[in-house]
Parts: structure tokens; C-alpha cells; sequence
């Protein structure tokens, strides 16, 4: 695009920020509403994986995220009892480092910092009220009084994107996969160089993953009926019960989770949009198109892909139609392998029956898939 546009992104988190910050940097408009009042966001850690790095240093936040979280390199694999089986070297895109492990709050305020600083608007306590698109430009009223005309919205607004029912009615609602994830923060074991994943037979695997220099994550994925929910008074216990067939750095570090309210406990669900992703000069992209399973830990890196393809195909044409049509050409087929291998690798870990399909994705296996996506995107 030769010519600056007006772009309303519908959600503050770590894939909108992303795009904001690059389109803000290429001289466009950008406005973003976000329905919480601040930009902190909730839960534990993250591991950015070489891939999401690459588009850190693509829109000029990499040394940020480094300094906020913790570098590593080597993938460690135990059995339950905390044996050492293997350390697997984690391949790099380019020059960009392995792995970063983050917090998600420090990773909000880099991003946020950085799409301010490069002009994008934030508005808080804010979403999409009425939108009227005419195939020129998208009238959008938000709830907190404002109004524009918009070359293009999109939409990062989540797993359970209010734009995507908007869009599509309830015809994409989340799948829940029958799994769930427990999370915990806690002190950073001096071993924990990397992340630490135990498993075996158990049908459950542990991780530990450290995200600063005094802060690690310990974290597991456990099959959960629908509508449990952890006790608010004993969820401490309730993990601790889960993981008690571990040994190891699993089991010390269970030994520091003393207080319930520090479990993050959150269901595992994913969504395919199968129609295009774009409906005229609307657009979904992330959690909201395509949100997969965290086995591969490739959700927000996913995410922040896309918002970078995105920023690439505007500059391509100076039609936005045709932007569009080219960014889902480029990154449908990666997202949906994502999704397909990360589902695989969940039904593998605990148990599942696979499909014929998913035995063949297995083939690849994780450190086969990390090679996979540490090519160009």
C-alpha cells in the first residue's frame, strides 16, 4: 500500500498488539479496541519459540522480550520419575534464538509499549457495538461511543470471538477437546535451564518452564469433564493429586505450590473456521480463526505470524480484497498443520485413539515439527 490506511484491530492481546505495532510502523492508521481497561494480561507464562522471536525482531521488540524473560536452548526429556532421557537442541529461524520463556504480563507491557510508541490508538473497555461493511469501508461504532470509517477490521479478539459469531453466527463455537490445563507459577528451580518435560506412561505429561531468572511454570494437561472446575479452596491439592505418580524436578516443585489461588486452571479448546477468514474488508486471524491445542507450543507464535503475513500482504497490492485473499493463502495450510499436530500430540500423550491421519503427522514427531516451523513462513 502506497496510501495509509485506517485499520481498527478488535483485541489488545498478544496477536493485535503484534499487528498494530507493524502496521503503526509502516505509516497506517491503527486503532485498537480492547474490552479490558488495562493491557495486563492474565496468566502465567509463555514460551516464545524461534518462529514468534523472528517476529519480534521484525517489529523491533526482540531485545525486550529477552530482557523481560529467559533464553534457553535445550529441551530436556524425563521419564515420570525424573529421570534424564534425553536433551533435545532446539533449532533457530535465522538468527533469532531458540526459545524465550516470558511472562505473560511482561510480555503485554512490551508489546504495548511498542504499539504506542509506533502511534497506534488503545481504546479500553471497548468493543464493536454496529459495523457496516459496503466493500469500500467498514462503518464501526464502538461501545464506548466511537465511531469511524475503517479500510479494514480485524479481528484478534480470541478463542471466543465475538467478531467471528458476528461474522459466522454459531456455526464456529470452541471445541473442547475433553482436556484441560493446570498452571502454576513458582520459583525457578538453578536446573531448570530450559524447559523440562516429564512423561511415560502416565498419560499425562509435567513441564517446567522457566520464564525469568527467578521464575519458572510448572504446568500439565489432564482429561477433565466438561464442566469441572477446580475448588477454590484445594486446587493446590487437587494438582497435586493429579501429578502423584511423578518423581523428580515434578515433584519438588509441587512441594512449593501452597496456595490455591496461584493454579491457573483454563479448558482446552480449538476452533477452525473453514470458510475464508475474511468476509469482505472484516478479517479473523489467531485464536479466532484457527486455535489449536498448546502441545507445540505454537498458539501465540500463530498468532503473531499472522499479524506479520498480514502487515506484508497490505504491502503487496493496493488492494485490500486481494491482501486478503493472499495473507490466507500463505498461512491457512501452517496454521491448520499447527492444529492437526497439536491435536495429534495431545491424543498420543494421554492415551488417545489417533486417526489414520494423525499417525501420520506423529511420524514427524515434536522435534521433527520444530524444524517444520522454523522454516519460512
Amino acid at each position: 500500500m502506497t496510501s495509509p490506511l485506517r485499520v481498527l484491530i478488535h483485541g489488545g492481546g498478544i496477536g493485535g498488539l503484534t499487528l498494530a505495532t507493524a502496521l503503526a510502523r509502516r505509516g497506517h492508521q491503527v486503532d485498537v479496541a480492547e474490552l479490558r481497561d488495562e493491557l495486563e494480561a492474565l496468566g502465567v507464562g509463555i514460551i516464545q519459540p524461534s518462529n514468534a522471536l523472528h517476529v519480534m525482531r521484525e517489529i523491533g521488540v526482540l531485545d525486550a522480550c529477552l530482557a523481560a524473560g529467559f533464553e534457553w536452548e535445550v529441551l530436556t526429556i524425563c521419564d515420570p520419575a525424573g529421570t534424564t532421557l534425553a536433551k533435545i537442541p532446539q533449532p533457530r529461524m535465522g538468527d533469532a534464538p531458540s526459545n524465550n520463556g516470558i511472562p505473560r504480563p511482561a510480555l503485554a507491557r512490551v508489546l504495548s509499549a511498542a504499539a504506542t510508541a509506533a502511534g497506534a490508538s488503545v481504546r479500553f473497555g471497548a468493543t464493536i457495538a454496529e459495523l457496516a461493511d459496503d466493500g469500500q469501508g467498514v462503518d464501526v461504532t464502538l461501545t464506548d461511543g466511537h465511531s469511524g470509517r475503517y479500510d479494514l477490521v480485524v479481528g484478534f479478539d480470541g478463542i471466543g470471538s465475538p467478531l467471528r459469531k458476528r461474522l459466522y453466527g454459531d456455526a464456529y463455537a470452541p471445541e473442547y477437546t475433553g482436556f484441560a490445563n493446570w498452571r502454576v507459577t513458582l520459583p525457578r528451580s538453578p536446573e531448570v535451564q530450559g524447559v523440562v518435560m516429564s512423561t511415560g506412561n502416565l498419560k499425562a505429561k509435567a513441564l517446567l518452564t522457566p520464564i525469568t531468572e527467578e521464575l519458572m511454570y510448572l504446568g500439565s494437561v489432564f482429561a477433565e469433564a466438561e464442566d469441572f472446575r477446580p475448588d477454590p479452596e484445594r486446587a493446590h491439592e487437587q494438582l497435586a493429586e493429579r501429578l502423584a505418580g511423578f518423581g523428580g524436578p515434578v515433584a519438588e516443585a509441587l512441594t512449593l505450590v501452597t496456595d490455591p489461588s496461584a493454579v491457573v486452571y483454563s479448558r482446552i479448546s480449538q476452533v477452525t473456521v473453514e470458510e475464508p477468514w475474511h468476509v469482505g474488508r472484516v478479517v479473523l486471524a489467531g485464536d479466532a480463526a484457527h486455535a489449536s491445542t498448546p502441545h507445540l507450543a505454537q498458539g501465540a507464535a500463530m498468532a503473531v505470524e499472522d499479524a506479520l503475513v498480514l502487515a506484508e500482504s497490505l504491502d503487496a497490492t493496493e488492494d485490500v480484497s486481494a491482501a486478503l485473499a493472499a495473507w490466507e493463502e500463505r498461512r491457512r495450510p501452517r496454521a491448520m498443520w499447527v492444529q492437526a499436530m497439536s491435536r495429534a500430540v495431545l491424543k498420543q500423550e494421554t492415551g488417545t485413539p489417533t486417526t489414520p491421519e494423525e499417525d501420520e503427522l506423529l511420524k514427524v514427531g515434536i522435534p521433527g515439527a520444530a524444524h517444520v516451523l522454523v522454516k519460512p513462513y
